[in-house]
């Protein structure tokens, strides 16, 4: 029985199924890290809303303060601007708070394209 030696044998086809299958891992763990590090960008912006709301609550604390101190203090217009700045003040944190639930909802720091192409692969090999 003589070996092929052109395509380098049983030895030869095992080493290149050898070096597919390394190559097919590397781009897998390239995708995950391609998409976790998409995803935790999506959850940083999400983290900085969360923070402008914090801050933006912290504010409006101040200001109803104030807005009460002017009340007490006099009864003129003074307190009115306050008290519509307080307002203000909660309308923006809640629409922060809104946007930092939505993104903190949408963005998962699991890379499921690469699980999924990793299940697939994994079902080809074993076909």
């Amino acid at each position: 029985m003589e070996r092929d030696s052109a395509n380098g044998g049983i030895g030869g086809a095992a080493r290149r199924v050898a070096e597919h299958a390394r190559s097919v891992v590397r781009l897998e763990l390239q995708l995950a890290a391609a998409e976790i590090r998409k995803k935790v960008a999506a959850f940083g912006v999400a983290i900085g809303l969360g923070a402008g709301a914090a801050l933006f609550g912290v504010l409006a604390i101040g200001f109803a303060v104030a807005t009460v101190t002017a009340v007490f203090a006099t009864f003129l217009a003074t307190w009115l601007a306050l008290l519509v700045m307080t307002g203000i003040m909660l309308l923006l944190a809640a629409i922060s708070g809104f946007l930092a639930v939505n993104r903190l909802k949408k963005s998962k720091p699991v890379p499921d394209l690469a699980i999924q192409e990793t299940k697939r692969t994994l079902e080809a090999i074993r076909r």
